[in-house]
């Protein structure tokens, strides 16, 4: 039986990226035969509403074939990412029996990429010298960050995430993000849940 892996996730640039990077954490954890269906979409701030994040979920079982797992994946933003991870995991147990993982990162999905700048240096236009910030995870504006260390132009999301997705050094990004750390921890749960 083929594994097929749903993530559900906040904006366009998400929708575009995280099935690269999870592509690129299956191959790490040898199981690249997983597949990746294309990413059902809600917006941050409706999918903490009240029956959001369970409408995403029926929704996107209901237009992806052969789910075995639901991965969602969205920004902490200023909330608690371990309540809003625990909180919203238990919705999602209400409206389906499939194994789940909720994933927040902390602040920003685009504090990975801080996490892991020295490896995207002349990528997107990431100057030469840039280099990996202190806690990455800390830093609210990780994308004005991103953009103060391109040359030439700004940080555009939808263009940029997934090329950076691609470009990343993952180690970088599993050393100094722990939400980095959880994704890759949860999707291997995933794993073992949907064997």
């Amino acid at each position: 039986m083929t594994r097929t892996i749903l993530p559900i996730v906040e904006g366009h640039s998400e929708e575009r990226g995280i099935p690269v990077l999870l592509r690129r954490l299956l191959v790490k954890l040898e199981h690249s035969e997983v597949q990746v269906a294309h990413p059902f979409r809600v917006k941050r701030n409706q999918v903490i509403l009240p029956g959001e994040i369970e409408r995403a979920i029926l929704r996107g079982l209901q237009t992806r074939t052969g789910v075995t797992g639901l991965l969602v994946i969205l920004d902490a933003d200023d909330d608690d990412p371990d309540q809003l991870e625990s909180t919203l995991t238990d919705r999602c147990r209400i409206v389906s029996t499939k194994p789940v993982a909720v994933v927040a990162a902390r602040r920003e999905l685009e504090s990975w990429f801080l996490g892991s700048k020295d490896s995207l240096r002349g990528v997107c236009g990431i100057r030469a010298g840039a280099s990996a910030p202190e806690a990455p995870e800390s830093i609210r504006g990780a994308k004005e960050r991103l953009n103060r260390n391109m040359e030439n132009r700004g940080y555009v999301e939808v263009a940029d995430l997934p090329v950076m997705a691609a470009k990343m050094d993952l180690d970088l990004a599993l050393q100094r993000c722990l939400s980095f750390r959880r994704l890759l921890t949860e999707l291997e749960r995933l794993l073992t849940e949907t064997a």
